[in-house]
């Protein structure tokens, strides 16, 4: 028999990254009991939901795009930043929903993105040092002593932010903001007014082309409401285990326990020891798992990894996001896959070209060049085959905001631009035009895939 789980497992574990130097425990605690009393984020039959069309990913049989701020913030939540990363989102799905000829899962980093692991627990600015900036839930991004205090009355805001910010993308995706012929619209306004236009016109074009079929045949939002209403899901890292605890539920259906948070949950790069808290307490959970795969992974670890997380084997369960960096990817990535495939183990394979990419510039201003990020997505998608594996999806920081955060793509930003709209609270994001070229870059793969596919096939 399997050993017992509760939500509090997780307690007698080791555990990385989470803060221990709040001033007042008793206060974390009580916080922690109000949240109990809080009403679930998410259900568990959707999530249920997303795990079943994750196992359709799992499978080849469709896409994930993932995607969302690196860290959200108290200071830029407004609802014009969420629809324009939602807008983003979407248009981005249908360029690839199109390219691959597959359903494409949308995920969402977002209402839940806060809390980040650092690299160091400190910062040091002009000879004074502070406890380094852990996300709007924990502490301020302000360096002064007082702001970066931990202060638990945060996780409850943090928690109303996530609430509007769930009820805003039902609202857009299910009360026709989200139609076809608007996310259309989106799309085919970045081809008129990106430098590369000329490039991404002919997949505008053929997309134009078989909306128009499909309205002649009588395809229609009004006659299939799948036109104009859509499936987006919510997901973040789980680091702060106090808060994920408080809000995981026991399943009236199901009986199994659910975390309320989100639907879908990930373990970073930094907190996937085999035998510590954050893989305790994902183990329990019945959400759909992610698990970021970097450099350090080894493939008899990984394969520990997976036992633990999805004992059952269950397509859709486990998502493992490859985050290698450009010039690792190809050293690191053949040899996990070769041993997935080997033992049989159903996952989903994902992509995340941000974190591996990640350098400083001379200006101090930490950045991600667009040519480095779209390599690792090639590299992944020629690996994975290669090894016999389905390359299923892409995990990107971006936001709908025109931020100069990341170097390069089609507006060809420079260091000298990064000044002008560097507004991250953590990593640097893709624009909205710059995750737009992503997808169209993506989707020329996709289909050159496809084509040579089909002349294999004629031959």
């Amino acid at each position: 028999m399997r050993e017992k789980w509760t939500p509090a497992a997780w307690r007698a574990k080791p555990a990385k990254h989470i803060p221990e130097d709040y001033p007042d425990p008793a206060a974390l605690e009580r916080v922690e009991q109000t949240l109990r009393t809080y009403p679930p984020l998410v259900f568990a039959g959707e999530a249920r939901s997303l795990k079943a069309r994750l196992g359709e990913v799992s499978a080849g049989k469709a896409f994930l795009l993932q995607g969302g701020d690196c860290a959200e913030s108290f200071k830029e939540f407004h609802p014009d930043n969420i629809r324009d990363t939602f807008r983003t989102l979407m248009a981005m799905a249908v360029v690839l929903t199109f390219a691959g000829s597959k359903p494409v899962v949308k995920v969402g980093r977002i209402a839940g993105q806060f809390g980040k692991p650092r690299s160091s627990p400190v910062e040091t600015k002009d000879g004074v040092t502070l406890p380094s900036y852990r996300g709007d839930n924990i502490n301020a991004m302000e360096f002064t002593a007082e702001a970066r205090v931990p202060d638990p009355e945060r996780l409850l805001k943090a928690y109303s932010q996530s609430a509007s910010t769930l009820n805003l993308i039902r609202a857009f995706a299910n009360g026709g903001y989200a139609d076809l012929h608007n996310v259309h619209r989106w799309m085919t306004g970045f081809v008129e007014g990106s430098p590369q236009g000329k490039r991404y016109r002919e997949i505008a074009d053929r997309i134009s082309e078989a909306i128009d079929f499909m309205e002649a045949c009588g395809i229609t939002p009004d006659s299939v409401p799948q036109m104009k209403q859509v499936d987006v899901y919510t997901s973040h890292e789980a680091l702060l285990l106090g808060y994920e605890e408080a809000l995981t539920r026991v399943d009236s259906t199901s009986g199994d326990w659910y975390d309320t948070s989100a639907h879908m949950l990930w373990i970073g790069d930094r907190t996937r020891q085999p035998d510590g808290a954050h893989i305790e307490f994902a183990r329990g959970v019945k959400n759909p798992i992610g698990m970021k795969c970097g450099p350090t992974l080894e493939p008899d670890e990984l394969i520990k990894l997976i036992d633990i997380l999805n004992p059952d084997n269950e397509p859709g369960r486990l998502t493992l996001i490859a985050r290698f960096g450009s010039d690792k990817v190809e050293a690191g990535l053949p040899k996990l896959a070769r041993a997935v495939v080997k033992e049989g183990r159903n996952v989903v394979w994902s992509c995340d070209p941000m974190h591996g990419n990640t350098l400083s510039t001379a200006t101090g201003y930490k950045t991600r060049p667009f040519d480095r990020i779209l390599g690792e997505v090639r590299s992944f998608m020629e690996i994975l085959p290669a090894e016999g594996a389905y390359p299923g999806g892409v995990h990107v920081e971006m936001t709908g905001q025109q931020v100069t955060e990341c170097l390069g793509g089609a507006q060809a930003l420079t260091e000298e631009d990064l000044s002008s709209r560097y507004h991250t609270h953590c990593d640097p994001r893709l624009n909205g035009a710059q995750a737009l070229d992503l997808a169209f870059l993506i989707a020329e793969h996709l289909r050159g895939v496809r084509t040579n596919g089909k002349k294999a096939k004629a031959g």
